[in-house]
């Protein structure tokens, strides 16, 4: 078979697509070279070929989260609603405190700050390379493996609970434990993120990983929910539904305890906050799976999206 060009409709929708992202992009928050980057290989993949076309449409969720976690720079969390700082780390300690050597309380983050091991820092660092890749990995290989209708749901769940995630955040700002060790409770906007805890990775690897990422957050504000305790947590679940291996199960469910206890471990969200990303997971799996697809009209389209998005075996 010969070359198959998309249909003229589903050009316009890149096209009209893709110049509304960069445009809005470059108006309001700058162009980045990951920009161009991104733009360049989705178009490209969508106007190869079919197979890869069908891809970029599956992988739709995910580059709306990427999208949209950039566009919360057009208007910052912090002048929607006032900062929280000490009230969470005053709950935080009257509720999981720790006394310390001299009887004093100590929040998690504190005691652990007190306490700390090269075998921890280590598989810290390694628990949190893991947060955003792993399950996309793991979507992407529900994909590949056929298992279609599994992967948009995990997909379609895991941009609703960013969604969901991305609105508490405006709801309740709120700064995370290593603000309070360097600033104290006074929120200062514009001060610039902190490698935390993970910099023990950077400094026994070298790779300057952490303090690359860090150093790029605009909002510091930005801790409660912990996000990062929700997204391979989604995938865990949806390694339980999909029916995957007991090796998926595994790598899932010990990388999500791994990444709660990091974000507590290197300071860079309180208990408080990983409870918040629990709960956010549960309520976007539980608001896609019990609300939107009892939904007639939603359910339908979820199908023709699955149909569409297939892999077409020989």
């Amino acid at each position: 078979m010969g070359y198959q060009s998309p249909k003229f409709r589903e050009s316009l929708w890149c096209v009209v697509g893709l110049g509304l992202w960069l445009t809005v992009t470059s108006l309001f928050i700058g162009f980045r070279p990951e920009h161009v980057v991104m733009a360049l290989v989705i178009s490209s993949l969508f106007f190869a070929l079919p197979a890869s076309r069908r891809l970029v449409v599956a992988l739709l969720p995910f580059i709306l989260f990427g999208i949209s976690y950039d566009w919360m720079n057009l208007l910052p969390n912090y002048e929607v609603n006032p900062i929280d700082v000490k009230g969470l780390y005053d709950t935080e300690k009257e509720l999981f405190g720790i006394a310390g050597s001299e009887g004093v309380l100590l929040t998690p983050n504190e005691y652990w700050a007190q306490h700390r091991s090269g075998v921890m820092d280590f598989m810290a660092g390694i628990f949190y390379l893991c947060w955003v890749p792993l399950p996309i990995f793991y979507g992407l290989w529900l994909y590949f493996s056929g298992k279609t209708k599994w992967y948009l749901h995990f997909a379609v769940v895991f941009l609703l609970v960013n969604l969901l995630g991305f609105a508490g955040y405006y709801i309740h700002p709120a700064a995370p434990p290593w603000y309070v060790a360097l600033h104290g409770f006074e929120a200062v906007t514009g001060t610039p993120g902190d490698v935390a805890g993970l910099g023990a990775f950077d400094e026994m690897t070298g790779l300057g990983i952490f303090n690359s990422l860090y150093a790029r957050n605009a909002n510091v504000f930005a801790a409660m929910p912990s996000l990062h305790s929700a997204y391979t947590f989604v995938a865990f679940i949806y390694s339980l539904r999909a029916g995957s291996s007991a090796v998926w199960k595994l790598i899932l469910g010990i990388v999500t305890l791994g990444i709660w206890f990091t974000a507590v471990y290197t300071s860079h969200h309180y208990v408080l906050d990983v409870l918040g990303g629990i709960g956010v997971s549960l309520l976007g799996y539980a608001l896609f799976e019990y609300v939107l697809m009892r939904i007639p009209a939603f359910k339908r389209w979820m199908e023709r999206y699955a149909g569409y998005v297939e892999v077409k075996r020989n």
